[in-house]
């Protein structure tokens, strides 16, 4: 059911709530000694961990039967990311939690949707179905956020169709995670489904992006000379051709030998992105590189498989990743993102399952750097098994990345107009 819901007159409030009982009662009734006295609130983001995955159809109606909100969505996921009652933000990585934020935002409006997958408009029509299926208008501005369930086919031909109908709305949100249960892992209204889901919010309100790679580019930058599909066979630096090994193991032997121990687990290939859409001058800017696996490597004719199909002339740079590295750069991007105005209400962020502790020997770092550039910004989100975020101004799908969303009022419309 699509809607379009304009906030309340009244100050804008933004209260989260984090619990890790096992039993869902238990952590229901957590979540809600936590929020009570709230009054009527206008969203609510529910994210929670796959320990739910059998009781998650019971989930919304037992938050709705303590809590007052006008439209509820969300996602299961591998982990959860929330604030405690300290105001500390934590990434519970495994074992049971869930994440509750609430909203009150007057004068925004919020489109919710809910998409089957398998019956997608076409990519070569008109942008109006696209546009019918989420319910938003384009010109009114604003960011999406939106949360795809894993099992879904079509989940590229849905990214590339937003981007098609809202070509200059960020989208923000990830892939829910996957569980042994038989039902889907999105939330929306008061139901579980499949699919895709999520909300455009715009009006005095919005969502400013921040995606965080995680990756170091190494070497020189070369052109895409000959490519098959995902199959990369010549390079090209200036005028010199050379297949792709070859020029990766010349760049290997000028890297300091603390890089090569890293090339084994750590080597990506970052892949230089069209930009159909001009990026925001107010939002931080990203690398124009968008990090691909490196699938595989064929000796015999030189050549390397990327996660991503390549293009004649198409800038390439070989990428490392590691925590060091990975936390610079999300620490230079927050940097940026807090020279910012007006100041965020609320962090969103959703982390790939592949960062956390396993990427920098420690848990919460993600969001310790954010707390420490933004002390009183409640954190909320999930961790994901692909993040959606915009690089050179299209929305991607990522892995190992961190896709940040902060809330910002718009300070061209004054709250209730």
């Amino acid at each position: 059911m699509l809607q379009l819901f304009k906030g309340s007159k009244s100050t804008p409030l933004v209260r989260t709530a984090l619990s890790q009982q096992p039993a869902l009662e238990q952590a229901v009734a957590e979540l809600a000694q936590q929020l009570k006295g709230l009054g009527e609130m206008d969203l609510a983001l529910v994210f929670a961990s796959s320990s739910y995955a059998s009781d998650l159809p019971r989930l919304l109606p037992l938050l709705q039967k303590q809590l007052r909100c006008s439209h509820w969505l969300g996602a299961c996921g591998g982990g959860v990311i929330g604030t405690n009652t300290t105001g500390i933000p934590q990434e519970i990585e495994s074992g049971p939690a869930i994440s509750i934020t609430l909203m009150r935002l007057p004068g925004v409006k919020l489109s919710p949707f809910q998409i089957n997958l398998n019956k997608l408009p076409d990519l070569d029509g008109p942008r109006e179905p696209w546009m019918e299926a989420v319910g938003a208008d384009p010109e009114a501005g604003g960011a999406m956020l939106i949360w795809i369930d894993p099992a879904s086919s079509g989940i590229n031909d849905l990214i590339s169709g937003l981007d098609y109908g809202y070509p200059s709305m960020a989208k923000l949100g990830g892939l829910a995670g996957q569980h042994s249960a038989n039902h889907g892992g999105l939330f929306f209204g008061d139901q579980v489904c499949s699919g895709a889901v999520g909300c455009v919010i715009s009006g005095t309100f919005s969502l400013q992006p921040l995606v965080a790679q995680g990756c170091r580019p190494i070497g020189p930058i070369f052109e895409v000379a000959q490519a098959q599909r995902n199959v990369l066979l010549e390079l090209r630096q200036g005028d010199a051709l050379q297949n792709p090994l070859a020029a990766l193991q010349g760049l290997i032997g000028e890297l300091p030998s603390s890089d090569r121990d890293l090339l084994r687990n750590a080597l990506f290939v970052g892949l230089g992105k069209e930009s159909f859409t001009m990026p925001n001058p107010e939002t931080p800017q990203v690398s124009p590189f968008l990090v691909r696996n490196l699938m595989g490597m064929d000796p015999r004719l030189g050549a390397i498989a990327v996660a991503d199909r390549l293009r004649i002339g198409q800038q390439l740079q070989f990428q490392l990743r590691d925590g060091n590295s990975s936390r610079q750069e999300l620490h230079e991007l927050l940097k940026i993102q807090q020279q910012q105005q007006p100041k965020p209400l609320a962090a969103l962020l959703f982390a790939c399952l592949g960062r956390g502790k396993g990427l920098y020997g420690e848990e919460n770092v993600d969001v310790g750097l954010c707390r420490e550039l933004f002390p009183d910004v409640p954190v909320a989100g999930l961790f994901c098994n692909g993040e959606i975020g915009p690089v050179a101004g299209s929305t991607q799908m990522h892995g190992y990345t961190a896709s940040w969303a902060f809330l910002v009022p718009n300070p061209e419309l004054e709250p209730g107009k």
